[in-house]
């Protein structure tokens, strides 16, 4: 089977609470709120997981990681997106490249991006010139607006064989 690229899109939304650290692409960023789900409800590393996993044809995160799982409560999703490194892996796929946005109308999330970038690389195997994140916020328009919660969105393109 000759190589092939694909592509994939990734989202997720979680809300804002207090008691909870806030963890974006496995940085944490001081600030009063965190981001409530059953691991450490990080929404960038989640959509990213959701892209990767989209693009292979592997289905959704919550397939992989059931929500409710007892393994997975409070969970780096790092770790997460580790164990889905792997998975495309076997199944002869690497990743090309990740574009993502964060959606947040606080905090200011400028310079966290670079760790953030060194983290998702890092643990994709991949070069930091491979993963572009960005931050944006909903000018103030609708739950993510009034800082209600974060979302983030995901395009990722990978390419191999596919197993």
């Amino acid at each position: 089977m000759s190589t092939n690229q694909r592509i994939g899109i990734g989202y997720d939304v979680h809300p804002l609470v207090k008691g909870r650290k806030l963890v974006l692409g496995g940085v944490k960023i001081p600030f009063e709120k965190g981001l409530d789900g059953w691991s450490d409800a990080d929404v960038l590393t989640h959509a990213v997981m959701d892209a990767l996993l989209g693009a292979a044809v592997l289905g959704d995160i919550g397939r992989h990681f059931p929500p409710g799982a007892v393994e997975y409560k409070d969970i780096s999703s790092l770790v997460l997106l580790a164990e889905v490194a792997v998975t495309l892996k076997e199944r002869d796929f690497e990743v090309v490249n990740i574009d993502a946005t964060v959606v947040a109308e606080k905090p200011k999330l400028s310079k966290y991006i670079e760790d953030i970038r060194k983290n998702l690389s890092r643990v994709l195997g991949i070069s930091i010139g491979q993963v572009s994140v960005k931050a944006s916020t909903n000018n103030g328009i609708g739950d993510i607006g009034r800082g209600k919660g974060m979302a983030a969105y995901v395009v990722a393109m990978i390419e191999g064989r596919g197993k």
